[in-house]
């Protein structure tokens, strides 16, 4: 049968479908298929199954490619034991990405080395898994290819390009300055995003700081008011997984330090005593 016309016909299919793992499988499913080991339609689903799991392979490794999640995390890899106040249904009910589909923000709120970016990778993962487009960065590199485009006299192609993704995720919020202007600039992208695609982000400061984050209460503001409407908040409280092993070399007082303000709490102005309260930045839609 392997040199049958039938069978020859076959591999010319096969070769004109563009199908290489289905013409590499073939003649072993043919083997199988003459010893009885597989029946007629046992061996097109074996055949078709071949090709269908080497194209989906390549579709995920070009979506991770391209989403800049070069660095694979899962959620079989997070040590949810290391991590006892995180509710391990609760992040599993995540990975079923109904978040996704009602455009919801997702939180990861926490002390550094917790597992909030490896959280976030491993649900980006899931996404691509599952069709999803998916975009990853820091907020200190979104804020820069925005300010760059700003520059360019492009910012509202960058903004829509970032916007289009049915998950952005947004890493290290609060970990490095943003310089002048990058409140403003990551709200017009919140604004865009705002229920139009989903988002994750991750952070080591609560929400009453992201007024000092972003160096404006009113921005601050601006941008909760946004992401918390349809808002899924996991807080992390807990030691650092990368330095379990040199816990003891870490200074008490700074080991047991509250890593982050009350997460529902929103950022708040300061203002002087006799100092009139700051009207609202024109520039920010309410």
């Amino acid at each position: 049968m392997s040199h049958s016309p039938i069978a020859e016909r076959i591999r010319s299919h096969l070769i004109g479908l563009r199908m290489p793992r289905a013409l590499e499988a073939l003649q072993t499913i043919q083997s199988q298929l003459e010893q009885g080991q597989l029946t007629a339609l046992e061996a097109i689903e074996v055949l078709l199954g071949e090709e269908y799991s080497t194209r989906e392979s390549r579709r995920v490794k070009i979506a991770l490619q391209t989403a800049r999640l070069t660095v694979l995390k899962t959620l079989a890899g997070y040590d949810f034991s290391f991590q006892p106040s995180l509710e391990r249904s609760r992040v599993m009910a995540l990975a079923e990405l109904g978040f996704i589909e009602r455009r919801q923000c997702v939180h990861f709120l926490g002390p550094p080395g917790t597992g909030k970016s490896h959280l976030a990778v491993a649900l980006g993962v899931e996404a691509v898994k599952a069709g999803k487009s998916v975009f990853f960065a820091t907020l200190a590199e979104l804020v820069d290819s925005m300010r760059k485009a700003e520059r360019e006299g492009k910012l509202r192609e960058r903004v829509k390009f970032l916007s289009r993704y049915s998950v952005l995720i947004v890493d290290e919020i609060g970990y490095l300055p943003l310089g002048s202007n990058g409140g403003n600039l990551f709200f017009q992208l919140v604004n865009a995003c705002y229920e139009r695609c989903a988002m994750i982000l991750t952070s080591n400061r609560g929400f009453s700081e992201w007024g000092e984050i972003f160096g404006d209460p009113v921005v601050a503001t601006a941008l909760l008011d946004r992401l918390l409407h349809h808002a899924i908040v996991v807080p992390i409280e807990g030691n650092s997984y990368r330095l379990r092993e040199h816990a003891a070399l870490i200074p008490e007082h700074l080991r047991n330090r509250p890593a982050f303000n009350e997460v529902g709490s929103l950022p708040t102005e300061k203002r002087k005593p006799g100092r009139p309260k700051k009207e609202g930045n024109p520039s920010l839609p309410g």
